[in-house]
């Protein structure tokens, strides 16, 4: 079951009590939004691009019947979505930007290496192409580009070539394929505490998925849709998006035009207890800002 991280944290900054209207970008399986519809918010819209995502939202969010809208779209999509709701402006925003234990449990999704399966990673199933068939078309540059960039894996290159030599074997179709062939790629060099495969696939996953692109002018976009007094907060588990999240919140400060304030001077970071309780929360980073006027 997936549990929706920092959620002290994130009640902490959007203040739903205040009431009004709330969106939550990336509803996942509902565990924020729900949190906000009961401390105060009136009403909520959550967008997600995964329909299993939406379905269990649904059932979560069952309960508050007409105060909660769920619609399937990207999150960059933002302003399309309540423009076509005729909403000038939100109390309060979320984005949690991580993929959520239920995407990576699922059978046949092609998250993890930890069951051979059809190597997919497309968080929305109804369009683009899976990773096997990314894959199958890049050549080794963009490949290894890919990998570096994306995964910050010091052996991209190696990998890259391994990928292309094994296309002409037959392909790379299948998770467990693909993680054998990361591991014999990576010199060992003693027990590590991660599987060497763990930064190819992130990097695989945040390519397929376009995870990265347009996430600076997203922000941008949400910070012009928070009314006077209205909040956002933004969640990352890894550094690449903490880092275009930080500077775009800095850049945004600095340039005025929306009247938007950094509340978190640093990022903050789930309690022990909760790094205990659920350990895939161990990288998330929350920052939160406002807008003055």
């Amino acid at each position: 079951m997936h549990e929706p991280v920092m959620v002290t944290e994130v009640l902490e900054h959007l203040a739903p009590a205040r009431g009004g209207l709330f969106v939550d970008c990336t509803v996942g399986g509902g565990g924020h939004a729900r949190a906000i519809l009961e401390t105060g918010a009136t009403r909520l819209i959550g967008l997600d691009r995964d329909p299993d995502a939406l379905a269990q939202a649904e059932a979560a969010l069952e309960p508050f019947g007409s105060r909660a809208e769920l619609v399937h779209s990207d999150y960059r999509r933002i302003d399309e979505v309540l423009d076509a709701r005729g909403v000038a402006s939100v109390d309060g925003l979320l984005a949690d930007l991580g993929v959520s234990s239920m995407q990576l449990e699922a059978p046949g999704r092609g998250f993890s290496f930890r069951r051979d399966e059809p190597l997919d990673m497309r968080m929305d199933r109804t369009t683009g192409a899976t990773a096997a068939e990314a894959i199958e078309h890049a050549d080794e540059r963009t490949l290894a580009d890919v990998i570096y960039e994306f995964g910050e894996e010091r052996y991209a290159r190696r990998i890259a070539r391994a990928i292309t030599e094994a296309r002409s074997a037959g392909g790379v179709r299948t998770t467990g394929q693909l993680a054998d062939l990361v591991r014999r790629a990576i010199p060992r060099r003693g027990p590590s505490r991660i599987d060497p495969a763990t930064r190819t696939f992130q990097a695989i996953r945040i390519w397929v998925n376009r995870e990265l692109e347009g996430l600076d002018a997203f922000l941008a976009q949400a910070a012009r849709r928070l009314a006077p007094g209205g909040r956002m907060v933004v969640i990352t588990f890894h550094s690449l998006e903490d880092r275009i999240v930080k500077h775009t919140l800095r850049s945004l400060q600095a340039g005025g035009d929306v009247g938007l304030t950094i509340r978190t001077k640093r990022p903050a970071v789930p309690s022990e207890a909760e790094i205990e309780r659920n350990p895939r929360a161990r990288s998330a980073k929350l920052r939160a800002a406002e807008r003055q006027r």
